[in-house]
């Protein structure tokens, strides 16, 4: 009996937002990750990358700023780097936990471009803040490059990039490939790495792609039984953070549109993840979305946690 195909998307908490953390995060991680391995789930894994390219933006700076020999790292190299540094603490973490269970299964990263709609709107308005703060005259070199820039008063400046939606998963047959061999395969981290196609050839591109856009398309084009996205609260929760809080159990695809419609769900946190079950669900109406928190994986596997969202 073939094993169930699932996407796993982890956010920031799986993570932590330094090196030093990261290193004991992923151990947690792992231990979550091994126990649907052992639920016989087939795993493919893709993770947020937001404080690690930001820190890796930030050092490639200031590296140029101390060492003028030294270019900065474009956006695109940035979000490569961190997908490398990422994955490898996540594949060596799970590696051991799954030796420590006494399963032999090979664990591998994928560094994984995503090619992007050069005219998405979402180059003309960008909003994902990243690297350090700026004075203003630095901010002013910055828009002379044709960069964003935003003020946060008190602070200084940050660059600001697009989040354009994600339209092609360059690698996503050496993804597959490994999927279909009973292998855990972590890509798409980050949100893959942005790129441009143009003329047959892949162009690095000033952007970042939302993590739960390329989960749902990810799962879409691995046509996989479920996708679960793992994040900071155990359920979907209507009216979240006020008096009136109830979690969701279940939901439809018609239902959770309504929501949308309804402003119940915040911009930047949970609407992205209930966007990306909504677009997955439409590619794989026969498939199924669970939304919890990383400490709710086994009880939400046997149906005790976390929301479950169908076609």
């Amino acid at each position: 009996m073939s094993k169930k195909k699932v996407v796993v998307s982890l956010g920031h908490e799986a993570l932590g937002y330094t090196t030093l953390e990261q290193m004991d995060a992923v151990k947690v991680t792992a231990k979550a990750l091994a126990d649907l391995v052992e639920a016989d789930y087939q795993l493919t894994i893709t993770h947020s990358n937001g404080p690690q390219v930001s820190m890796i933006h930030k050092a490639m700076t200031e590296l140029r700023r101390v060492y003028i020999d030294y270019t900065p790292a474009p956006m695109y190299v940035c979000s490569a780097m961190s997908q490398g540094y990422v994955g490898y603490d996540i594949q060596s973490a799970l590696r051991a936990e799954l030796v420590s269970r006494g399963i032999s299964k090979p664990v591998s990263t994928i560094l994984t471009q995503v090619t992007v709609d050069p005219y998405d709107e979402a180059f003309y308005e960008p909003t994902k803040v990243i690297g350090r703060y700026m004075s203003k005259e630095d901010a002013e070199v910055e828009r002379g490059k044709g960069n964003y820039v935003k003020e946060t008063p008190g602070k200084g400046f940050r660059r600001v990039v697009a989040a354009p939606k994600p339209i092609d998963i360059v690698e996503i047959e050496a993804i597959r490939t490994l999927a279909d061999a009973d292998q855990v395969v972590i890509a798409c981290g980050g949100g893959g790495i942005p790129v441009i196609e143009q003329k047959g050839i892949l162009k690095g591109a000033s952007a970042v792609i939302e993590k739960d856009a390329i989960a749902g398309k990810l799962a879409s084009e691995l046509k996989t039984e479920e996708l679960i996205i793992l994040t900071n609260v155990e359920y979907v929760y209507r009216n979240f953070n006020t008096p009136e809080q109830t979690p969701i159990p279940l939901m439809t695809v018609a239902e959770a549109k309504k929501l949308i419609a309804e402003d119940q769900f915040e911009t930047g946190t949970m609407l992205p993840k209930i966007e990306a079950a909504i677009a997955y669900l439409d590619a794989v109406p026969s498939g199924k979305v669970l939304i919890t928190s990383m400490s709710c994986v086994k009880d939400a596997l046997k149906g005790k946690k976390g929301t479950i969202i169908t076609a």
